[in-house]
């Protein structure tokens, strides 16, 4: 790996199971495991090809993880200029920067810096919560972001994807369940057909806390497969075999 010069609120983690080391910070931003289950949910085209888009991208995360499924080119878009200059330095020290770039641009401009119908994949964990002046917002500016629909919202998200995406190219989005309708129509909307849906429960008898979404461009209506859900802890507070194979490996 590649020394990288780190911000004195920052530290590098590593997802085992992949090798892949990334810049966090939890004054500005950290993955969590919505991340990992994503890039884990997101299958690659056939052959691994064709250029990614990893939209929201924050600290670069999921398209970080995603590139050990792809050998086409992967492009992050991230508006905070401190995520995506984090982003950068992680995609820097994978040695993927032939294969990664990352643009600090709104995401709402993504279609000035990559033509419209070239992109095969595009992923996303868009901020989950709605803004309102009543909401209640994190102080830090950079979660809030990241949390709430401030800078950009679900129908802008899945606009640009629509618009990125070849035919037959594939979104994979991670929500929470609660928004599950709003997600389905804006994507149908924008002409994307919600194909796999995956729900994600902190333990059994809780209530889903995360849902996984595979939508294609331009496919038929119906044929939605619900698969097997994912549980993260065992009774004992434990990961459960598959999660703790995600993160960790063998």
């Amino acid at each position: 790996m590649t020394n990288v010069q780190l911000q004195s609120d920052e530290r590098i983690d590593q997802l085992f199971s992949q090798d892949i080391q990334i810049i966090q910070s939890a004054s500005v931003f950290a993955f969590s495991l919505d991340a990992v289950l994503l890039a884990h949910f997101a299958n690659a085209p056939k052959g691994g090809r064709g250029l990614t888009v990893d939209l929201c991208a924050g600290n670069g995360a999921i398209g970080l993880f995603y590139s050990q499924k792809s050998s086409g080119h992967i492009t992050e878009v991230e508006l905070q200029p401190r995520l995506a200059d984090m982003a950068e330095r992680s995609i820097e020290l994978n040695h993927l920067d032939e294969r990664m770039n990352v643009l600090n641009i709104d995401l709402a401009d993504t279609l000035q810096h990559i033509k419209g119908g070239s992109v095969e994949t595009v992923l996303c964990n868009p901020p989950y919560f709605l803004s309102s002046e009543t909401s209640q917002k994190n102080p830090n500016e950079h979660l809030a972001i990241a949390r709430h629909e401030i800078t950009t919202n679900l129908d802008t998200v899945c606009d640009v994807a629509s618009r990125l995406l070849k035919m037959n190219g594939k979104l994979f989005m991670v929500h929470r369940p609660d928004r599950l309708v709003d997600v389905v129509s804006a994507m149908q909307a924008v002409k994307l057909a919600p194909k796999r849906i995956q729900f994600v429960y902190p333990k059994v008898g809780k209530k889903a806390n995360m849902v996984l979404i595979e939508a294609i461009k331009n496919g038929k209506s119906g044929g939605v497969r619900v698969l097997e859900p994912i549980v993260v802890y065992d009774q004992d507070g434990q990961y459960t075999p598959m999660v703790h194979q995600v993160l960790y490996g063998e």
